[in-house]
């Protein structure tokens, strides 16, 4: 019954990440034509919309990451896992700070 039940989690979260990686790809995807057609448009605030679409997709795959420790086998696939969850969180991190930045010039620019 154990056995059953630790392969059906296993399927599961396969499926999920997949899922969730599958879901970060197409978000950065679209983000990235979404930036292009906005930079020729000339738009101001095209940095930001990269930024927050760039950021969104690595949420996606973060979330993958962290389903994958769930079917970790051994400690250096854990130490793996745990390392691309680190290098992931530190884009994120680093992309929601220039998110903020954005933000806030614009306000400063609007007034």
């Amino acid at each position: 019954m154990v056995e059953v039940l630790h392969n059906l989690l296993s399927k599961v979260v396969d499926y999920a990440i997949f899922f969730f990686e599958f879901m970060g790809v197409i978000v950065l995807i679209l983000a990235g034509i979404r930036g292009v057609i906005n930079y020729f448009r000339k738009n101001p605030r095209t940095q930001l919309y990269l930024a927050k679409g760039m950021a969104m997709g690595l949420e996606f795959k973060l979330g993958s990451e962290i389903l994958r420790t769930v079917v970790v086998r051994d400690v250096q696939e854990f130490l793996t896992v745990a390392g691309i969850i680190a290098l992931r969180a530190t884009l994120t991190f680093l992309i929601h700070w220039e998110i903020k930045k954005e933000e806030a010039n614009g306000e400063l620019e609007e007034k």
